[in-house]
């Protein structure tokens, strides 16, 4: 049986409600698509560790993981996706795109559809949205 690897992305929400959405601008296949923002738990780290690492490393943010959104997305065998939502810490820099993106947005419940998400992470948006608006 092959090993599973999780990947974990952020449900990372402002004061007025927005979702944070990185884009892609690596590798070629999914560069110009929009993503949550996180990467690969490492072995022996706990995925809200990961988290707050990546975030740190791809956003320059400092950042607190709130909870596990239940469920869990596939990606490419062997990866799976968990989400956890996540606010800045007080005093933390704004985000940035600093590794694997170019471009982030802050989307509003009614601009959530009006990137072009990778579709592994749509499911992912769609429990997001479920789980703090009732909206699907």
């Amino acid at each position: 049986m092959t090993e599973r690897i999780v990947v974990v992305g952020a449900a990372l929400f402002d004061d007025d409600g927005r979702l944070l959405a990185a884009r892609r601008s690596a590798p070629p296949d999914l560069a110009g698509r929009w993503e949550l923002p996180g990467g690969k738990v490492e072995e022996g780290e706990a995925p809200d560790a990961a988290l707050a690492r990546e975030l740190r490393e791809e956003l320059g943010v400092a950042a607190e993981v709130v909870e596990c959104v239940p469920g869990e997305w596939p990606l490419k065998s062997p990866y799976v996706l968990q989400v956890w939502s996540a606010r800045l810490r007080p005093g933390s820099a704004a985000p940035r795109p600093l590794q694997d993106h170019d471009a982030l947005r802050w989307l509003t419940p009614d601009e959530i559809w009006h990137v072009d998400w990778l579709e592994q992470d749509v499911p992912a948006v769609r429990a997001i949205l479920a789980r703090v608006s009732g909206v699907r």
